[in-house]
């Protein structure tokens, strides 16, 4: 695992074996952020991260000088992971949260530059996700919601949704607050 671009470009991350979580492949984060790079400017944006798992998307957002990523995950070996990665590279602005990420949508209160969403690709409930940040009003104006999914799912007639971009085995769905 490595970080693209930014102040920790090219910085290449050990991955710790034990972790089930399965990382955005560098092939489709590379094709995310060429593509985010187009049409955000990422310093002063805050993100949400939710099935953090490895924290991959969180620290790319980071190293691009995002003011700060609040990353969701419910596994105890992923956070300590995640922490383990910002006490290595200084990290400040990153904070995790242990606990169900349906649970989290439900309480928040923030509202978001970024929502990307990485969820086990057999989550049940996977479908709901883009209603749920809706719904809550979780985005800003003009925010955008990523959801990495398997081509499986099709998302195209969600009201919110933008465009769908395909990365190798890894989709995105974007969807545009309206």
């Amino acid at each position: 695992m490595r970080i693209i671009s930014g102040k920790f470009k090219g910085k290449r991350i050990q991955e710790d074996k034990k972790i089930t979580a399965r990382p955005t492949t560098d092939f489709a984060k590379e094709g995310l952020f060429n593509l985010l790079n187009n049409n955000i400017d990422f310093e002063d944006i805050s993100v949400l991260n939710l099935f953090a798992g490895t924290g991959s998307i969180g620290f790319e957002f980071i190293s691009r000088g995002c003011k700060e990523v609040i990353a969701i995950e419910k596994s105890d070996r992923e956070i300590a992971y995640i922490n383990k990665i910002c006490k290595e590279l200084h990290i400040d602005n990153h904070y995790t949260y242990k606990t169900d990420v349906f649970r989290y949508i439900e309480s928040c209160r923030m509202k978001f530059d970024v929502i990307f969403a990485d969820p086990p690709y057999e989550l049940n409930g996977i479908e709901l996700i883009p209603s749920m940040i809706f719904e809550r009003d979780l985005l800003v104006n003009d925010g955008i919601f990523i959801l990495e999914h398997s081509g499986k799912q099709q998302f195209d007639t969600h009201p919110n949704f933008s465009f769908h971009r395909k990365y190798g085995n890894v989709n995105f769905s974007f969807f545009e607050k309206k």
